[in-house]
């Protein structure tokens, strides 16, 4: 299965997925330290990923509307998958044009126009992986969208630091423009997916559009709320009737499980660089071997995930990664050293694929196939968001209280998300005994 054309094709939507994400996020973090930029601003610079984190509000619109001639001619996900490709590569070429020290502003215009671009690609490319094939490939289609995801990780972390260390951070960012062009190809090879309807769908729409007394559809102000119910409202019903109250702790749970690693990877690459690791060290061990570490991780979780259930791996990668932060604090009150750095971004690496792996498995469970891209758009969004509102004021941590105190905090904003855990195996546990005894009697 993995020698279909279109399970192959996902690993190079993946490396187009993959490739901006670091540009805005850890690795614009470090150009911007190594150009002499205040950590506090830094830290504020984290805010331009809240892009991702609200894509839901427009997910809906990506989902239904069509674009002009484009749509026509290449398809509802190809035309939007191109347009964001564009967007994305056009602006990693401005940004690499800019002077950090005197354009910090049309750095975070361009840095915005790169977030916006890549989130939109994100929907899109995720609607296309659920509609190109049948459910038994979905798993190869994952599989192979992580792979080329990770590797375009690689080449956005370590790639981009190798080619600043050798030339310079702008020589870098055109590069990277440059590489979208994997994106924009497979896009124009790969063909546009079937778009089937759904009975069930149909009919809960139809019974919001009677709710809200618009059946008819004879006007225009008829026709845009029908739509705007059928698109944005008929998903968000649709998963609380499906998981009723339980839905509230679901996502507080989905929001507070990765505040804890996102907080601290917001300082990790100016924290390096302040403890005096140079540009290629940063690149061997927290790239290009934390790579390798992070796949293990994941590798790991997958495993656990098949053997025991979703809920108890995402426990232990939820407990995992608050602990690791304890080991920067080590690393911050240590001597710079390679070894130590290297044991460090081992098992904070290793812990962080074994959750994400465990994350993942747990929001595609969450999923309606008939509202993938919009549910699944939410629930990625809400993963993110307060993480990147809390993760903007890191910098200013670090300043005001230091590295070792910075770690420890991020470290204590993991402990929501274990206690939420818990409770949700607890009521998984409740409901497998009530079911028992409802088979008994």
């Amino acid at each position: 299965m993995y020698s279909r054309p279109r399970v192959i094709g996902m690993i190079f939507l993946g490396f187009a997925a993959g490739l901006p994400f670091l540009l805005v996020f850890s690795t614009l973090s470090a150009w911007l330290r190594d150009e002499g930029v205040a950590r506090t601003t830094i830290g504020f610079f984290s805010w331009v990923g809240i892009t991702y984190s609200i894509k839901v509000f427009w997910a809906p619109v990506v989902d239904r509307l069509p674009l002009p001639t484009l749509t026509r001619l290449m398809g509802k996900r190809r035309s939007w998958m191109l347009l964001a490709q564009l967007c994305i590569a056009s602006g990693l070429f401005a940004m690499a044009l800019c002077d950090p020290h005197t354009e910090l502003q049309l750095i975070v215009l361009f840095a915005l126009l790169v977030a916006f671009g890549s989130a939109t690609q994100d929907i899109t490319i995720d609607a296309y992986r659920i509609e190109a094939v049948d459910k038994l490939l979905q798993g190869a289609m994952a599989a192979t969208y992580v792979l080329g995801y990770r590797i375009a990780l690689l080449v956005a972390g370590a790639g981009a630091f190798y080619i600043a260390a050798a030339y310079s951070w702008s020589y870098a960012y055109i590069a990277m423009a440059a590489l979208m062009g994997i994106g924009v190809v497979t896009t124009l090879i790969i063909n546009e997916p079937e778009h089937p309807g759904d009975q069930r769908t149909r009919l809960l729409e139809t019974q919001l559009e009677k709710t809200f007394g618009i059946q008819a559809q004879q006007t225009v102000l008829q026709r845009t709320t029908a739509w705007f119910v059928d698109a944005v409202v008929s998903p968000f019903v649709e998963f609380f009737r499906r998981n009723g109250w339980m839905a509230v702790y679901i996502l507080l749970l989905i929001g507070t499980y990765k505040i804890s690693d996102i907080t601290m990877g917001v300082m990790a690459n100016p924290f390096y660089l302040d403890q005096g690791f140079s540009k290629t060290d940063i690149a061997n061990i927290t790239k290009l071997f934390g790579f390798f570490m992070t796949i293990a991780g994941a590798g790991l979780g997958g495993i656990l995930v098949i053997r025991f259930g979703i809920l108890r791996p995402l426990l232990v990668g939820a407990i995992l990664i608050a602990l690791t932060n304890l080991l920067f604090v080590w690393l911050a009150v240590s001597e710079p050293n390679l070894i130590t750095l290297a044991i460090v971004i081992s098992a904070d690496n290793l812990s962080g694929g074994l959750a994400t792996s465990a994350f993942i498995a747990y929001l595609s469970s969450l999923t309606n196939t008939s509202y993938t891209a919009t549910q699944y758009a939410l629930f990625s969004s809400l993963m993110t968001l307060p993480a990147k509102i809390i993760g903007g004021f890191s910098g200013w941590v670090v300043d005001t209280a230091g590295y070792a105190n910075f770690f420890l905090y991020a470290g204590l904003l993991g402990i929501p998300a274990i206690f939420l855990v818990v409770y949700l195996l607890q009521h998984e546990s409740v409901n497998d005994i009530l079911g028992t005894k409802e088979i008994s009697d």
